[in-house]
């Protein structure tokens, strides 16, 4: 196992990031969700702190004051829970939804959207001892250990630098008038808050650092593997290369069965042979085969079982063979060169046909 790990010493392929990702595994920090919801929560207390409040305390305040019209009844107690539960979901709404806006983004800033219920399939790694024992003294769990124990520290410290010049007047709070304690503790709240969001900052980018790269780490691929993703996703070298051979056979066959129809085969003696067709009416003459070196030298073979007229012309052999595909019209610039060979061909067939007549 621990060779096979060695082994995997490649950057991993893209298509192995995005099977990763259809699994659900993904690099994702803790740290940077709880980073968004203290956040967040931050900035719903420094927002929203008075409107929450406030629409907590009206219906409070009225229940209180007129709690001797307050019925007892079942329908009647059943609608002011119902009237107070408005009233409070009311306050907090608009607050709640920013938390869940807040947990959603810490997510969606680390990795696309996931669905994937890989990690609802049961796994013996669960609950196997040796696994277990992996997860509690291994590379992550000291991590996590070491993070924690620099998270209480910090913390600590963060606490104990803005309360600290505080002391005495936190000493005092019991003289003052419980509105103000509230506005004194709702300042110094926010105040111990943003310390505690920026010292988490800088936590949760180390922890997304440190599990991105232990994330990347397990996605390395050995050069096996990456051979054998590529013969998956391109097909094995050797296949394609014998469907490339039966298609260049079924080609050849399909050619040497068209020369007989040519009219007539225009060589460069040494390596080009093209098979030209041509009745009256067409509008140009077609090519139905072409070859060079052991095909060409077919093609003249299968044209001279068959009578069809060889005709030598090297530049104009080599610019067909370079210019035309099999069963395409030639291209405009050679109509004249074909059509000159095509007549002397034609005016030797109707001589020989004159002869025998």
């Amino acid at each position: 196992m621990a060779d096979d790990i060695d082994d995997k010493t490649e950057d991993p392929t893209q298509k192995r990031l995005d099977d990763a990702h259809a699994r659900g595994d993904v690099a994702k920090s803790q740290e940077v969700n709880t980073w968004f919801v203290i956040s967040g929560g931050t900035l719903v207390l420094s927002t929203f702190s008075g409107s929450i409040g406030g629409g907590i305390l009206s219906p409070m305040r009225n229940l209180i004051a007129n709690c001797w019209m307050v019925h007892t009844d079942g329908a009647a107690l059943l609608a002011l829970g119902n009237s107070l539960g408005y009233a409070v979901l009311a306050a907090v709404g608009v607050p709640l939804l920013m938390l869940m806006l807040a947990a959603i983004a810490g997510n969606m800033i680390q990795h696309r959207l996931v669905w994937s219920a890989e990690s609802l399939k049961p796994k013996f790694s669960k609950v196997s001892p040796g696994a277990g024992l992996k997860r509690i003294f291994g590379k992550q769990a000291a991590a996590n250990f070491g993070k924690g124990l620099f998270k209480l520290i910090a913390l600590g410290a963060v606490i104990m630098a803005v309360l600290w010049p505080e002391r005495h007047r936190l000493e005092s709070f019991l003289r003052f008038d419980p509105d103000a304690i509230l506005a004194v503790t709702t300042g110094l709240t926010l105040h111990l808050m943003t310390a505690v969001v920026a010292m988490l900052a800088a936590v949760a980018i180390a922890d997304y650092l440190f599990q991105y790269r232990q994330w990347y780490e397990r996605q390395k691929m050995s050069l096996q593997e990456i051979k054998d993703e590529f013969k998956q996703s391109e097909g094995d070298p050797h296949i394609k290369g014998r469907i490339r051979q039966l298609r260049q056979q079924r080609m050849k066959k399909r050619m040497m069965a068209a020369v007989p129809r040519a009219s007539v085969i225009i060589t460069n003696p040494t390596h080009y042979s093209v098979a030209l067709s041509y009745d009256r009416g067409m509008a140009a003459p077609v090519c139905v085969a072409k070859g060079v070196d052991t095909i060409a030298l077919k093609i003249r073979e299968v044209a001279r079982a068959h009578d069809i007229p060889i005709v030598e012309n090297v530049p104009l052999a080599r610019a067909l063979y370079a210019t035309v595909d099999i069963d395409d019209e030639i291209p405009v610039e050679h109509y004249h060169a074909v059509a000159e060979i095509i007549g002397y061909v034609m005016g030797l067939k109707r001589g020989l046909s004159g002869r025998r007549d």
